[in-house]
């Protein structure tokens, strides 16, 4: 008999350092990509009896953690675990930093679409690497990529690296193959390493199709970093445990070298407990999850509609963060944000800290019960409406 799991049971994480819910504020936090479920217990007394065996030394990813991997990859993703050609690091974003000093030199350009995951223009401008932005194309409520733009933009810039966000956050776009494709030979001819955060790729909405970079071609691997993790998926973060892989031995060599040189080579004991616990435990957890956010996000679509019809949801493809387009409001960028934490009393992320096109859009994590999402959308309708 299948489990059933409960998502509806809040949580209290006030007291608890968390950083979503940040003790000494009144607003209601929907902002960070941290989940308000619990694991199931299956994965949870895996972790129990690491930490009942009491030792927690030098530790290192064995067999088992890589077979669970490549299980999860072959299965989800459509792709082969060479456990050689990966690296685990502490998270995404210290993975992209990494990346970023492997492949290119100081001053060099780099490439990020916006908007787009802020840190990601963070760690261009504190690597003292060159910011080049191709903005994405909102029209008629949904986002594209113009792909000319793009390669004038790489041409011009004469970048070193690209940094791909799939699916984008926070837009939601769960790119498709051919747009992939298209994007891998335009890098390809420009001698541009695509690093790739895939990172929400286990948050795909029915009908659509996630298609890795890993799976378009040999040819496209040669300069490829692909960055993924369990941190999103499972809400492990503060396990801080992530799967890098760099197929090309010369840039393998290079990217170990620049995570020796950080002097933090290692992830933590009870990280690795835990993603091999959920990637051989978690699927039928993830599938009842993403069903139950999938009324959440039906929930929020028919709230807007009936309460707040001049707030907009920018129709998701993946991820389990929404983009609200607040132009209809009449509204400007500034006013809006007041409107959201003075009055509403929420705590969401403003668009504009995503960059170029953020303007006047507001990021909210759904991945919580729905009674404190219901919270949320009312505290809105009584600013906005």
């Amino acid at each position: 008999m299948e489990r059933k799991y409960n998502f509806n049971t809040v949580v209290n994480r006030w007291g608890t350092d968390s950083v979503k819910y940040f003790d000494g504020t009144e607003l209601l936090p929907l902002w960070v990509a941290d989940m308000d479920f619990p694991l199931p217990e299956e994965v949870l007394s895996v972790i129990k009896g690491r930490v009942d065996h009491g030792i927690f030394g030098y530790t290192r990813t064995g067999s088992s953690y890589w077979k669970a991997l490549d299980s999860w990859c072959r299965s989800e993703y459509g792709y082969k675990v060479k456990p050689s050609e990966w690296v685990t690091v502490p998270g995404i974003v210290y993975g992209l930093s990494i990346a970023i000093r492997a492949v290119t030199e100081p001053s060099d350009a780099i490439l990020i679409e916006q908007p787009v995951y802020y840190p990601f223009s963070q760690i261009v401008k504190d690597n003292n690497r060159k910011l080049i932005v191709a903005p994405l194309c909102y029209k008629d409520g949904r986002y594209t990529r113009d792909i000319g733009a793009f390669e004038k933009a790489i041409r011009e810039n004469n970048v070193k690296a690209f940094i791909l966000c799939s699916p984008h956050n926070p837009v939601g776009r769960v790119w498709t193959k051919e747009e992939l494709v298209a994007v891998a030979e335009i890098c390809r001819r420009y001698d541009v390493t695509v690093i790739a955060d895939e990172i929400h790729c286990d948050f795909i909405r029915p009908g659509i199709k996630f298609t890795s970079f890993a799976t378009l071609g040999d040819e496209y691997k040669q300069k490829l970093i692909l960055c993924t993790a369990p941190s999103k998926t499972f809400n492990l973060a503060g396990l801080q445990v992530s799967n890098i892989w760099v197929p090309d031995t010369e840039i393998r060599k290079k990217f170990k070298r620049e995570n020796r040189a950080n002097g933090y080579n290692e992830v933590n004991t009870l990280g690795m407990t835990a993603a091999e616990a959920v990637y051989t435990l978690g699927k039928p957890w993830l599938i009842q999850l993403k069903a139950y956010l999938e009324g959440n996000i039906a929930y929020v679509k028919d709230f807007l509609a009936q309460n707040i019809p001049s707030v907009y949801l920018v129709e998701s493809e993946g991820t389990y963060l929404l983009w609200l387009d607040f132009h209809g409001t009449g509204l400007s960028n500034q006013e809006i944000k007041d409107r959201i934490e003075n009055k509403a009393k929420l705590w969401l992320d403003h668009g504009d800290m995503f960059g170029e096109g953020g303007e006047c859009f507001e990021r909210i994590n759904i991945a919580c019960p729905r009674s404190i999402l219901e919270q949320a959308m009312n505290r809105l309708k009584r600013a906005f409406k």
